[in-house]
């Protein structure tokens, strides 16, 4: 059976698509799917290029039983190939992610989406960045993201 490919991506790679790559290992994990899988995450830019998440972020994450264990990398033009799946935080990353992949020589056979697209109970049509904000922004992040990445599980299996 062939793996579902999936690529969470916001801007630095730091707090959200980390947060979303470590909900959806966890979901998939206990559902016993891991082995159908294999999931990633990006920023589109790259100031943050093989740190692990912010530390805010992480400790949030862990009082969930959360754990944050990926680096920091960029999206390249090879993830439009490598995956299904590429699933966007937020408008920006949205279109930089479509500027990138139009800009690419491979077509690819990615299916960009906005993660929002798949919210149930959160009306915000964006994952909100907590990095200059307070504590209380990342616990927020993660509450959109686990009804956000539940759903996009739901609706592919």
């Amino acid at each position: 059976m062939k793996k579902i490919s999936v690529l969470f991506v916001c801007l630095g790679n730091i707090c959200r698509s980390p947060a979303a790559e470590a909900i959806f290992m966890s979901l998939i994990e206990k559902k016993g799917l891991t082995d159908g899988f294999i999931v990633d995450s990006a920023g589109t830019g790259s100031w943050h290029i093989g740190k692990k998440a912010d530390s805010r972020m992480r400790t949030a994450a862990e009082r969930r039983d959360i754990n944050i264990l990926s680096r920091a990398r960029q999206i390249t033009n090879k993830d439009f190939d490598e995956f299904n799946y590429i699933l966007a935080m937020d408008d920006s990353n949205f279109r930089n992610i479509q500027d990138l992949k139009n800009r690419t020589a491979s077509a690819g056979f990615a299916s960009i989406k906005k993660i929002q697209d798949f919210r149930s109970v959160f009306n915000e049509q964006e994952v909100p960045d907590p990095y200059f904000g307070g504590e209380e922004g990342f616990d927020y992040v993660l509450d959109i993201l686990e009804d956000s990445v539940n759903g996009f599980l739901e609706s592919i299996s």
